[in-house]
């Protein structure tokens, strides 16, 4: 680690970030049409999506396969809203931009709307490593219990519902309903199918029964549902609530360089398809949080070894025996 302050090793690794995009810029022009570029990929995911359930509505593709293009479709999806919730894509024309926080949200209904999102995200970044940190306690970060951080990270309404009490004893202006309504009616019913399903098939399982028409229909659309837009979705957001869980410290936190480490590690792999590579670029956009995502994955091979010249952690899985605490004996791996 370098023996420089921490104000100058957070100063150094931000220099290399804004030089790097600026030689990346200099030499691909298009990147100067940032709106369009947002707009395209936002269309192209879109279509994909449709095209995708298309096929498996039509029988082309199989139900695991949808599931899987989904997921990964959808995880651009988030990458997009991340930057629109800093306002990077039409800040200056409202209705395009609104259209577009409502078009990735329609894609990713298992989450809070974000306009309320951006609410908690920009606090996010004030807070980050604390306890007031509310973005990331409702994914997982700080929770020592293996048990209860996985029902966190794979069910966000139940882990909304088991941590309201400690939520609203710890976290200053917490209210349970300002959290749970800003998932209305997307996220409600998101979670209403999924678990009218799973209760469906455990009581077929104990005793089975037959339907009456009408419910056979409507289970049909959940089934539906459930392969082209839910089961996608769970993948999608277990894969990045554990990874962002993971890699964003919870206590002892002073300084931007002590947020977040780098996940690198190949046991995080399969998730990190699934997240759009979030664990080893993420920490990039700490540093630099009004930065496109695809500026980010193109520069991060060259700012992760400055990253880590500089103090920033690299897999410090040791930490999650911790809660996520940052501690000053650890050392980078």
């Amino acid at each position: 680690m370098s023996k420089l302050t921490a104000n100058q090793n957070i100063n150094a690794i931000v220099t290399a970030i804004k030089a790097e995009e600026a030689s990346l810029r200099a030499r691909y022009p298009i990147l100067k049409w940032q709106n369009g570029i947002a707009m395209v990929i936002l269309l192209l995911s879109l279509s994909s999506f449709i095209g995708v359930a298309t096929l498996y509505y039509v029988a082309v593709i199989p139900a695991w396969l949808c599931i899987i293009l989904v997921a990964f479709v959808t995880s651009i999806a988030h990458e997009l809203e991340h930057d629109l919730l800093h306002k990077q894509y039409f800040s200056k024309r409202p209705f395009i931009h609104n259209f577009m926080m409502l078009i990735v949200w329609l894609m990713r209904p298992n989450t809070v709307n974000p306009w309320y999102r951006r609410q908690i995200h920009l606090h996010h970044h004030k807070v980050s490593g604390t306890s007031q940190d509310l973005e990331e306690r409702l994914v997982g970060n700080g929770i020592k219990s293996p048990f209860l951080r996985a029902v966190v990270v794979a069910d966000g309404l139940l882990g909304l519902l088991i941590n309201s009490k400690r939520f609203s004893e710890e976290i200053r202006d917490f209210k349970f309903f300002q959290v749970f309504n800003a998932g209305v009616p997307l996220a409600t019913t998101y979670f209403a199918i999924l678990h009218c399903v799973i209760v469906y098939y455990v009581l077929q399982f104990v005793h089975p029964f037959e339907l009456p028409a009408w419910g056979v229909e409507l289970l049909a659309v959940a089934e539906f549902l459930m392969v082209v837009l839910i089961v996608p979705n769970i993948i999608r957001s277990t894969s990045l609530n554990l990874i962002t869980s993971s890699m964003h410290y919870y206590g002892g936190v002073n300084n931007v360089l002590e947020q977040t480490h780098v996940i690198t590690s190949r046991w995080f792999l399969p998730f990190q398809l699934f997240c759009f590579d979030f664990g080893r670029t993420h920490t990039i956009h700490h540093f630099a949080p009004n930065q496109p995502f695809y500026i980010r994955q193109l520069i991060s091979q060259k700012i992760r070894p400055v990253m880590a010249q500089h103090g920033v952690r690299f897999d410090d899985l040791q930490s999650l025996k911790h809660a996520n605490q940052y501690l000053e004996n650890e050392s980078s791996s």
